[in-house]
């Protein structure tokens, strides 16, 4: 199945003037900007191709590799159940494998079986490392409805399937809104994650691309019903905006204030992306603490990220940093 992203329509996104980042030169550069924060150092590289992309030759397994297992992971062909507190279920598939492993959050609307879940679980499965993608409630194989979910409910998926289901330390890896989620587990859960990558991660989203971006006629609508229609760059027909989703969102912003963060994070965003823009990525390195934030603009690149040359990109961000964040 054909990966559907977040279809997250942002009227006059720009916030900077459409440019290459300050600092950055010619495709596969590196440039160091600093400023952000005393002390602190963003890097950031502008990629056209996979020619600046390293494949360490050691991803392969290396004595003392702690491995992960669970007797009742996933096949290939069915989904496991993962009962919730309250009444939901949640769907996931898990493979067996060494540390860390590999947690994926999808995007809103998407679900587990889109492009950048199944390549990371080929990958994953090919050099023995272990991994788990998920179904958020309302999407997909997991139980309830859609326009009931909120970055909230998401969060506590999330944190369920990190906490009963995905064993040991983790990288997450999030997409669009999968972005924001992994930022928040990674607050929530600071000793069980060891690194963020997050390709187009869409944090704020809801007031920043939504509420923010709709005129006076549209906020009074889904003031006045709970639900707003929104056209759909992915599907024929639109797609529902709740109230709730839009007012639970303010309780889980990021961009705002400091964002305690203690561990690596790599952020992959196309400057051709017409739903999150760009700058997006620059915000979330903005305001992490973590000494270790690398932005890697493509340009080209759209929202999806899907391509095949976007999925070895991927791939091989994931091994360099279980490589760099191995004990």
């Amino acid at each position: 199945m054909a990966f559907q992203p977040a279809a997250v329509r942002a009227l006059a996104i720009s916030t900077v003037e459409r440019s290459v980042p300050p600092g950055t030169s010619s495709s596969g550069t590196t440039c160091r900007t600093t400023g952000l924060r005393s002390s602190r150092t963003l890097e950031a590289v502008l990629v056209s191709s996979l020619s600046d992309t390293f494949i360490p030759s050691s991803f392969q397994g290396r004595s003392g590799d702690r491995h992960i297992t669970d007797q009742n992971a996933a096949t290939a062909q069915d989904a496991q159940i993962l009962r919730t507190t309250n009444e939901q279920t949640i769907a996931y598939h898990m493979l067996e494998g060494k540390a860390p492993g590999v947690l994926f959050l999808g995007g809103l609307m998407s679900d587990m079986s889109g492009s950048k879940a199944l390549a990371l679980e080929a990958h994953c499965q090919a050099v023995g490392r272990a991994f788990v993608r998920f179904d958020y409630t309302g999407h997909g194989e997991s139980s309830g409805r859609f326009t009931d979910g909120t970055i909230g409910r998401w969060h506590a998926d999330t944190l369920a399937v990190l906490d009963s289901i995905a064993a040991g330390p983790q990288i997450l890896v999030g997409s669009s809104m999968g972005g924001w989620q992994m930022l928040l587990a990674a607050r929530a859960r600071p000793e069980r994650v060891v690194g963020l990558i997050g390709i187009a991660a869409a944090p704020d989203f809801t007031e920043d691309l939504m509420w923010q971006q709709f005129d006076d006629a549209a906020k009074i609508k889904i003031q006045a019903e709970g639900i707003l229609y929104l056209p759909s760059d992915y599907e024929d027909t639109p797609y529902p905006v709740s109230l709730g989703l839009i007012e639970d969102g303010r309780d889980h912003l990021l961009l705002r204030n400091p964002l305690t963060l203690n561990c690596p994070v790599h952020l992959i965003h196309g400057m051709v992306d017409t739903d999150v823009p760009w700058q997006t990525a620059l915000s979330i390195a903005e305001v992490a603490t973590s000494d270790e934030v690398s932005v890697t603009l493509v340009k080209g690149g759209g929202h999806r990220l899907s391509a095949e040359a976007d999925l070895a990109r991927l791939t091989a961000a994931v091994e360099n940093m279980a490589v760099r964040v191995h004990d």
